[in-house]
Formats: C-alpha cells, structure tokens, sequence
C-alpha cells in the first residue's frame, strides 16, 4: 500500500508571537535611529548639477565634460607611461651583461627632469664633486659672503678659498658672523673690531622658523599662501643695504655667492633673505651638496655653496668641527675629546651638570648618567654620551666663544687687498647697522658661557689632485649612503609640509643620539598600557551592551 506524502508544517504562529516580533523589531529601528542621530549624519549628498536657471549652463556642462574626457585620457596616458617603465627596466634587469655603473643614466630618464642640473654623482670622490660646486659658485659670483660662525670665527676662516677669491679678478669678499645670539655681547664686539680692520663685515643673525616654499593651506577651497612666520632676524637690513648699495655702483644686476665650513648657517642666511625656507636647513652637517640658485629680485640674486673640505693637516679639534660625517669618518669619542680639550673644564661642568672630571671618558661617563645614555646591562652609552657632546658643540643652541688675536693679521691679506676690498661699499652705513645690531641682539652672560680655545686659521682644500685617497672605511660609508643621495636630493624640492616635517624628523635623530634605550622603554610601557586600557574599555561596552 502507498504511503501517503506528509504535508509540510504550516508557518502561521499566534498572533501574540508575530506581535510580539513586530514589537521587538520597530524598538530595534528606534534604538539605530537613536544611535544614528548622536552620531550624526554622514550621508555623502547628490551633486545638485547646474539649475536650469543658471546663464550658459549648456556651456557649462560642457566644459565639465570636455575636463572629466582629458583627466581620464590624462590616466590613460600615465599608466602607458609605468608600463613602459617597467618594460625598460625588466629588458635591463633581465639583460646581464650590463653593470651596475651603466644603469645610472637611466636612472635620470625616468627622475622626470628633477635631477636635471645636478652633477652626475656615480662613484665619483663627494669631496671632488665639492671642491667643483664650489669653484663654480666662485667663479660665478660678484661678490662673496663668507659665513663665520660668531663662536670661533677665526676657526671659521679657510685662508686657501680667500686666496681664491682674491686672485679670482675684481670680486668682493664680505665676512658674515653668523649665530652671533651665542656670544656676549662684549665677545661679539670684540671680534667686530678686529675683522672689520681686515674685510667688511656684518653681523647676523639667520632665521630659524620659516615656512616652507610653496606651502599653501586649504580652506573652502580657496587657495590661500600661509603667512610668513620666523624669529627675529637680525642683521638682514644691514646686509640688504651693503648689497643695494654695491649693485648701484656695480651698475648692472650682481649675484653673490655664500660660502663657509658645515653648520655656520649658509642656507638659513639665504632663507631669512628670501622670508621662506627655499633651502634645506637641517641639525645634520653637509645638507647642501650642489650650487643652488636663488633670485632675490630683479638685480641680486644669490648662490648657495656646498661646505669646504677640510685638510687632514689641521688640528684634532678643527677636523672634529668642521668634518661633515656625510663624508667623513668621524670617531665619537675621538672628536668630542679633541673638542673638550680646548674647553674651559670648569665651565663645562657647569654647563652639563656633572661631577669633576680628570679625563674626557671619565666625563662621558658621568654624562651618559646623567642623560639617561645606557647599554644593554646597565653600562654607560661613551659612544652616545661623545655623539651629544658633539652634536651641540656643532648645533646652534650651545653658547661658547673665543678671545680674538692681540694683534694678528692673515698673510695672504695686505693692506692693498684691505682698501681694494672696501671700496664701492658704504662702510659707514654698515657701522651703524652693526652698531644697531649688536643693541638689538639678546646674547648669553659671559659666566653662563663656555671659553673655547681657537686652534686658528682652518686649512682646506680646493683643488681636486689636493685630495687625499679615501681609505676602506670611507669607500664602506659612501657605498652605504650612495643609494641615499637621490632621495636627500628629492626631497629638497618635492618634499611638502609632512615630508619636510619627516626629513627633519629623521636627520634629528641621526644626529643627536639623545634616544637611550631607557627612554625607548619607558614610550613602550606607556604604549603597552594604553592599548591595554582600550582593550578594557571595549570590553567594557561589549558586556554592557
């Protein structure tokens, strides 16, 4: 016999079942509801188009169109433009029997013109390459300013380039005491008096807060240029005048050449001229490693230099200040003893808060415990503890000086350079605006500053065949920091407000060597504990929801 089918279970429910149902879900849509409007509404709106009121509209409508066909085919064209990119470099990477030295030319194509006027750096000696931006600037300028930083200015002085400029024909030299806020004022008056009888000389001091160029802020879609900000510049009227004044004797536009050692602040002369960061200013020596041109108006314009390269013949202590580590080999402890053997100890101690010290590792050690600076263990930082010491002794914030000579004069200056250097600049006028200067200028008390003893006159080098052969350390280093050259490079013209932000971020903290493994501990425990108290306060709401 055939069993019969079983008819499948009837969904009808009671009615107090589907009320109740009902009832759950508008409580349901009403809590969303609630919730939505705390939060706020955040529904992307309809573009309302072009009302029919509105004068041409088919025109307007057109051109919009024409704009979305050229921004697509705009697209189309930059990714025909990578794939063949890629295409060239696969057929290179794939293609043996090319070197690495033969891959740089192509490297250029494809930088999009950015690298166009810069020197083609390959595997070639920094230094060479140096000593050439250098005679170019030289050879290119009407007049030379030679930044001195205000602390040593004698140390300053390399008497090789001033003999160039000298003998380079009808040009000016003009000696700029930069970051003079650092010296007494009595110190810094001082050594006006005694460089004056020699060169004419201005007292600065550069700008340390600009903005940077081309950055504009975006509001309700108007592009607005931001103001302008920066400490108080001193000295840049003076320095406006001497140049004005020599232009209208000159009779015909001039460019002006600034040069000097790593760290006396040439770039941030140009940008206090300029009232907007124009050149890469960093804590880290040796940033600016091209001729950089830079138009001041109409009838000056300026030319940013690369730093002198320093003999090897010179002092412990004048090779511990003036070496860039970009490409030099700086030993730490090395070069921060050279420099604490010619501070005053008393004062020194004074300064960084330590004990007394009988020799320089007995201060770095007392140093690093002060600072924080340990090993893995417990033991002191040395090497981190001599790293501080000299990144403030060649930073702008440390206050130190030097008594100028009783009575001293250069050889390769004599008293027909002096007055052939002075004419055609009105040097009365320069007086008072020092004068003006040195008034204005809020410089440290002579007791709360370190007394430095000046090795003299820094020898260096210009020519290229004067430069010694790099030794296995340095060839090490440069391979190390060769693929980093483009990118510093790059950065100097497309870096915005993030990236100039991150580039500083960056060369702070491979310059000072503050970060200690104690202060890394103590931002991971505070990290540590915030995530955990997130991690509470979502459990929290998920139970109490």
């Amino acid at each position: 016999m055939k069993r019969p089918k079983l008819k499948k279970a009837s969904k009808r429910m009671t009615c107090h079942k589907r009320y109740k149902i009902q009832k759950k879900v508008r409580e349901h849509h009403r809590k969303l509801r609630k919730e939505a409007k705390k939060r706020g509404r955040k529904k992307p709106r309809k573009d309302p188009g072009v009302p029919n009121s509105a004068p041409f509209k088919e025109a307007l409508l057109r051109e919009a169109e024409l704009r979305k066909q050229r921004l697509e085919e705009l697209k189309q064209q930059q990714k025909l433009d990578r794939q063949k990119e890629q295409e060239k470099k696969r057929k290179l990477e794939t293609n043996s029997g090319v070197k690495p030295s033969n891959l740089e030319p192509v490297k250029e194509e494809f930088g999009q013109g950015k690298t166009k006027d810069k020197p083609k750096s390959g595997k070639q000696n920094p230094k060479k390459l140096y000593c050439q931006e250098l005679k170019k600037v030289i050879e290119a300028s009407d007049v030379v300013l030679e930044v001195l930083d205000a602390r040593d200015p004698l140390g300053c002085r390399c008497p090789q380039v001033e003999e160039a400029i000298i003998q380079g024909g009808q040009k000016k030299l003009v000696l700029v005491l930069n970051k003079s806020d650092l010296v007494p004022k009595e110190n810094l008056e001082n050594w006006l008096n005694y460089l004056k009888k020699e060169l004419p000389t201005v007292v600065f001091r550069a700008s340390t807060n600009l903005k940077d160029k081309g950055k504009i802020v975006k509001h309700l879609k108007v592009r607005k240029r931001a103001p302008f900000k920066s400490e108080v510049c001193v000295g840049k009227d003076g320095l406006w005048k001497l140049l004005r004044g020599f232009q209208d004797a000159y009779g015909k536009a001039i460019q002006v050449g600034v040069i000097g050692f790593p760290n006396v602040g040439k770039s941030s002369i140009i940008n206090s001229l300029k009232q907007e960061r124009i050149c890469n200013v960093g804590v880290s020596m040796g940033l600016t490693r091209c001729m950089q041109v830079v138009s001041l108006d109409k009838q000056i314009t300026i030319l940013d230099s690369p730093t002198f390269i320093v003999s090897p013949l010179n002092s412990a202590s004048a090779l511990a200040l003036r070496s860039p580590a970009s490409i030099e080999v700086v030993e730490p402890v090395e070069a921060a003893s050279a420099i604490l053997s010619q501070a005053d100890a008393r004062q020194v101690v004074l300064k960084f808060t330590v004990p007394d010290f009988k020799n320089p590792l007995e201060f770095f050690t007392s140093l690093a415990q002060r600072r924080g600076l340990h090993r893995k263990g417990g033991s002191p930082n040395l090497e981190g503890a001599a790293k501080l010491l000299w990144s403030e002794w060649t930073g702008a914030s440390l206050a130190y000086y030097c008594h100028p000579p009783t009575s001293w004069t250069p050889s390769h200056i004599n008293e027909g350079i002096v007055t052939n250097m002075k004419q055609g600049l009105n040097l009365e006028e320069l007086e008072k605006n020092n004068a003006h200067s040195i008034h204005t200028i809020r410089g440290p008390r002579l007791a709360s500053s370190i007394l430095f003893q000046s090795s003299g006159l820094t020898n260096g080098i210009i020519e290229e065949k004067d430069i010694p052969e790099e030794l296995p350390k340095q060839k090490e280093k440069q391979q190390q920091e060769e693929g980093e050259d483009s990118s510093d490079q790059e950065s100097v013209e497309e870096a915005g407000e993030k990236g100039s932000d991150m580039c500083g971020a960056e060369e702070a903290w491979e310059a000072l060597p503050e970060k200690s493994q104690a202060d890394e501990s103590v931002l991971s425990y505070i990290t540590d504990k915030m995530t955990e108290e997130e991690d509470d306060a979502y459990d929290f709401s998920t139970d109490y929801v």
